[in-house]
């Protein structure tokens, strides 16, 4: 039977810049926790050695011992007793090497990975820093010689399309295995335990009135058991078995009313994420990954894009459990690179076949923002490959690419797949918050037949800046605000839009950019790096997606003002709400998520806004001269497209 064991725990680890410093590290770790968050693009990018001791692997003649990695970044070379057991190229996907032939009775282990620019891996140019280490879990897998595939493209070796159509589900099953004893036995069982269909290799599985995976409405799943075995009662021999939860549900998307889900519209409006956290870079925990989903399914999002690359198979898990619909890409972004087509597309494998049975995932993305650099024709021709290959080792689910705000309409990258959506920073980079219905409208009305969406818009702010006239590029918090409310009204105006992902979730780590004094991060997220404050932005978009009763009073780090009156603005998803100052009524109004109060400013006042039993107050000062701590002067630079983290 199949044994799993993590090996996190004290590991050997050195860069090859200070040699000879040793330290002893606990996994997931990256080397770039501090300094690719801290600015100046000049991370440390090198190659790291990783080392590990493991004694007593205690293997019988009919077993297997493999090794996981489920994610180094961004390439390693694994010796195992100095002997190479292979490269791995791509830093986001699980890869596995069998360890059982060189076996002794104590054995090294030295993992060399490399995090160091290389033309033929991607990504090489992005917004994003590139954290060096092997940041997620390691595991020893022992197996039957007779066992699910462990070497393909670091799958589980069982895969299962999960059709409805009528009153009727079907599971139909692909097996890649190793060694020729037994068969293979599937068993599927409801929520209750209850087994409701069983089967053989080969043989499709039929549910009659399945339980519908309906998202976050209904995020209902089913376990199928896959078992290697032979024999019957006492005498059965089971050689291997896994298990993984699969989804019966039905989608498609319209042209003109969006991304319809078993049949009835299931509006997609959600956000995009990153996969790294203050302090910590992407070597993130379960606990995390957890914390993360928590906040988006506070928000009351439907979809979550997974940018910009395989994310830990974890959060797939989650997806399915939560009921989030998401968007799956690889990290084929901003720069085409002719020698990289092999990488682009092993990724792209490994993708699929390591997320072939999460019920969540709706599409895959073959790129983003691939037109941002210049490129021949192989660029072209080259996402017509990918494209292809996607639709026919995974059939059932679309294609996307997320264009650059600069590709024309009537490009032809536009129209290759099921999908396209746009990246808009209209009013952000480029003046003009408008430009964004514009922009959408144009392409609707030129292509009617063609499904678009919106795969990144956003502005951003900073929680300690403030200003009580806030403008493009001030980063302030008020800014974001106002952006976001212009952008729902635009969003709402256009249910054909596929589906939408605000840019983004929470900041995040981009070390070659300095905005707004803080720099090393990009700051468009609803929520802080560090997870503990969630901008005012983020309660826009609560009061819009998340039914639950919900009041807001924005502003409350904007506490010193100067002038004679002052903005409040409050968001809520109730009808009418009142306003009081230091405990005296002084308005209600009545409207629709946004009312704004222009009080008389004077010397300290307790604001307190109610709705319907629910009260927040804030706390405001009248000051002479505007506070200095709410401004910053240090500029907006966002160049990281010109610049490479080169220290080596």
């Amino acid at each position: 039977m199949r044994q799993v064991t993590c090996i996190n725990g004290n590991w050997g680890f050195h860069t090859e810049v200070e040699a000879d410093v040793e330290q002893i590290v606990n996994l997931p770790h990256t080397w770039n926790n501090i300094d690719g968050q801290d600015g100046g693009g000049d991370y440390l990018r090198c190659t790291s050695i990783y080392t590990k001791t493991l004694e007593n692997l205690q293997v019988k003649e009919d077993e297997e011992l493999w090794i996981e990695f489920e994610g180094v970044n961004d390439s390693c070379e694994v010796y195992f007793n100095e002997i190479l057991l292979g490269k791995h190229q791509g830093g986001y996907s699980t890869f596995r090497f069998e360890l059982t032939p060189y076996l002794k009775e104590k054995n090294e282990l030295r993992v060399a990975v490399r995090n160091v620019p290389d033309d033929k891996i991607y990504p090489q140019s992005a917004d994003f820093t590139f954290y060096g280490g092997i940041y997620r879990d390691v595991n020893l897998i022992k197996v039957s010689k007779n066992h699910f595939a462990l070497d393909y493209y670091g799958g589980k070796g069982v895969y299962s399309d999960v059709l409805v159509e009528g009153n009727k589900g079907r599971v139909i099953t692909k097996v890649y295995r190793k060694g020729e004893e037994g068969e293979v036995f599937f068993t599927l069982q409801n929520q209750a335990g209850d087994v409701v269909a069983v089967a053989k290799e080969g043989e499709e599985i039929v549910v009659e009135n399945p339980h519908l995976w309906n998202a976050r409405k209904d995020p209902y799943l089913y376990t199928l058991t896959a078992e290697i075995a032979k024999g019957d009662g006492s005498e059965r021999v089971v050689y291997d078995n896994l298990s993984y939860e699969i989804g019966f549900r039905s989608f498609r998307v319209d042209p003109k009313r969006g991304f319809i889900l078993n049949g009835e519209e299931y509006p997609l409006r959600g956000v995009s994420r990153h996969q790294d956290k203050l302090g910590k870079g992407n070597a993130l925990s379960r606990a995390d990954h957890e914390e993360d989903m928590d906040i988006m399914m506070d928000l009351g999002v439907t979809t979550i894009r997974l940018a910009h690359y395989q994310h830990n198979q974890y959060v797939y898990q989650l997806c399915d459990e939560k009921g989030m619909v998401v968007w799956s890409e690889i990290p084929y972004i901003s720069r085409h690179m002719d020698v990289a087509d092999d990488n682009a597309t092993q990724q792209m494998k490994e993708l699929i076949v390591q997320t072939y049975n999460n019920p969540s995932i709706i599409c895959r993305c073959l790129s983003n923002e691939i037109t941002m650099k210049k490129a021949g024709k192989d660029r072209l021709a080259f996402h017509k490959k990918l494209n292809a290959m996607i639709k026919e080792m995974d059939p059932y689910r679309l294609t996307v690419t997320a264009g650059f705000a600069a590709i024309g309409a009537f490009n032809k990258l536009n129209g290759i797949c099921d999908l396209f959506s746009y990246n808009f920073y209209f009013g952000w980079y480029v003046p003009g918050t408008i430009l964004n219905n514009i922009r959408l409208g144009f392409y609707h009305t030129v292509f009617p037949k063609r499904c678009l969406g919106l795969s990144e818009y956003g502005a951003e702010a900073m929680t300690n800046l403030h200003a009580e006239h806030p403008k493009r590029f001030d980063n302030t918090e008020e800014y974001q605000a106002i952006y976001h409310e212009k952008m729902l009204k635009i969003i709402e105006k256009r249910p054909y839009l596929w589906a939408t992902h605000v840019w983004n979730m929470f900041d995040f780590g981009a070390d070659a950019r300095n905005q707004g004094g803080d720099p090393g991060k990009n700051h468009k997220g609803l929520v802080t790096f560090d997870r503990k404050i969630k901008k005012d932005a983020y309660y826009i978009y609560r009061c819009y997606w998340n039914k639950e009763p919900m009041l807001h009073v924005c502003g409350s780090r904007f506490v010193n003002r100067t002038g004679s009156k002052t903005l409040v603005k409050v968001y809520s998803n109730q009808k009418e709400v009142s306003l009081y100052v230091n405990g005296e009524l002084f308005k209600t109004l009545q409207g629709d998520k946004v009312f704004k109060f222009k009080v008389p400013l004077k010397g300290d006042m307790t604001v307190t806004a109610k709705a319907n039993g629910m009260e927040e107050s804030i706390q405001i000062k009248k000051v002479a001269q505007k506070d200095p701590s709410y401004s910053s002067n240090a500029g907006n630079s966002y160049s990281w497209e010109k610049k490479k983290a080169t220290k080596k």
